[in-house]
């Protein structure tokens, strides 16, 4: 019986599937519970912050005992050096030069002619090959390649020390007799290995797996997890039982797959990692093990446009919070960035409030602010102290800003409690966090109304 190579490609999937990036601690489980599994490869997703994602590669790298980690080479020299530095100290490392082969995506997303990509397939492919002996290249999209192309493609490939070539069905939409065809056609083309990545949009996935498998394909790409792709349990529940049917055997543990798939993915929150749009509901869970990235990115998906000084002052601050608490979440992570980000001087300052209100009339505030040797009044009503104190602050300075968000808890227990206030400005279209304690929340209000008010102050001089 013909063993068929298994290729994990959890990490990639989510990485594309996710508004959020996996942290740290997510990567490295995912990764090591592919290997146990039995997989040939575990394949990385590109390298999109050189300095963060070669730290968590290269744990990786020396985590996986058995399986071929392989990694993107990018679309230039210097994107293979990049990658090649991720997984060069993994015990089997692979390259992957992963090219658009149809004419949709070469020249409406690369923005490339045929013949410059068959170009660029043969640098990189030499390059990779240069770095690495273990070079693969992904033909993407290619079931809606040309296929006088895709077999120049793989040819060319080859040519240059490509050690096997994947297919990949992008689109999604091939039936299993069109994938036995294109790996044949392949297949008659090459000497080396042909493998199979494939799309479940229209639930054909494992059908054209076990298609692609007749027809000689010599391996299988598949995911634990993510939408839209071979499920590895699906898979491996058809060799067990039609595999000497078919021919084929792989290297997966049948006896602890599902068991192991489901610890991996209880250790994911995926609530964390919500598509809806940015509003409170929006989870985010940061720990110990996130790195500057996933804090940048994280406070990006809040909706706040943070230079690098104040990701790094937000990190470090995290990274603290975390030594004690263990994680935080959106609300906590908002916190940290009213509190550390952007610290601007102090352009407006609260001299002194009054409010009045009860329940059979609304609520009116004076508020009094100085500004250099100005002093600045402001009276106004509102619905409630809060609303009335802030109407009453914009009247002082004259400008009115869009107040996106205000959030107010207590950080002591007690009746003499602290209260931490958070107001989130929007001024076109960026936003601005400010952060006020007091053991009266009106006045911790203002003062992060104020904070954030310098912030745009500041920001616009």
């Amino acid at each position: 019986m013909r063993k068929i190579s298994i290729t994990d490609i959890t990490l990639k999937k989510l990485s594309q599937d996710r508004a959020v990036s996996l942290l740290f601690r997510e990567k490295t489980a995912i990764a090591s519970c592919a290997d146990a599994l039995g997989v040939d490869a575990v394949e990385l997703s590109p390298v999109k912050s050189v300095r963060e994602d070669t730290i968590i590669y290269k744990t990786i790298s020396r985590n996986v005992k058995n399986s071929t980690v392989a990694i993107p080479v990018g679309f230039s020299e210097e994107d293979a050096e990049n990658a090649w530095e991720c997984v060069k100290e993994a015990v089997k490392p692979r390259l992957q030069v992963e090219l658009p082969t149809s004419t949709v995506q070469m020249e409406y997303i690369y923005h490339v002619k045929a013949d410059k990509m068959l170009s660029k397939i043969a640098l990189l492919t030499k390059k990779a090959k240069e770095l690495c002996d273990d070079v693969e290249f992904a033909a993407l999209d290619a079931t809606r390649a040309d296929e006088d192309f895709l077999m120049q493609a793989v040819k060319e490939a080859e040519a240059n020390g490509a050690k096997l070539v994947t297919i990949c069905d992008d689109a999604g939409t091939s039936l299993p007799e069109e994938i036995a065809a294109i790996v044949k056609k392949v297949k008659e083309a090459v000497a080396i290995p042909v493998y199979v990545q494939l799309s479940n949009a229209i639930d054909m996935a494992v059908a054209c797996a076990v298609s692609a498998a007749k027809a000689g394909a010599d391996g299988l790409k598949c995911t634990m997890a993510g939408e839209n792709a071979l499920s590895m349990g699906t898979l491996a529940g058809v060799i067990k039982a039609r595999g000497a049917e078919i021919g084929i055997e792989s290297g997966l543990d049948n006896t602890k797959i599902y068991a192991s798939i489901d610890e991996m993915l209880s250790k994911i929150n995926h609530e964390t990692y919500e598509t809806a749009d940015v509003s409170e509901k929006k989870k985010i869970v940061l720990d110990a093990g996130s790195t500057l990235s996933d804090v940048a990115h994280a406070a990006n998906v809040l909706g706040y446009d943070l230079s690098d000084e104040d990701n790094g002052k937000v990190y470090k601050a995290l990274s603290q919070v975390c030594e004690k608490k263990g994680s935080v979440g959106a609300k906590e992570l908002e916190a940290l960035i009213a509190s550390f980000a952007m610290q601007a001087p102090s352009t407006y300052h609260i001299e002194s409030y009054t409010t009045n209100c009860s329940n059979l009339t609304g609520s009116m505030s004076q508020v009094t602010l100085r500004c250099g040797d100005e002093i600045l009044n402001g009276v106004s009503t509102g619905d409630g102290p809060i609303d009335s104190v802030f109407r009453a602050i914009e009247q002082s300075i004259g400008f009115h800003y869009e107040l996106d968000d205000f959030q107010i808890h207590a950080v002591t227990d007690g009746k003499e409690a602290l209260g931490n206030a958070i107001v989130r400005l929007r001024n076109n279209g960026k936003l601005y966090s400010g952060n006020g304690i007091s053991t009266d929340i009106v006045a911790a209000s203002i003062r992060a109304y104020i904070n954030a008010l310098n912030k745009i102050v500041f920001e616009e001089e």
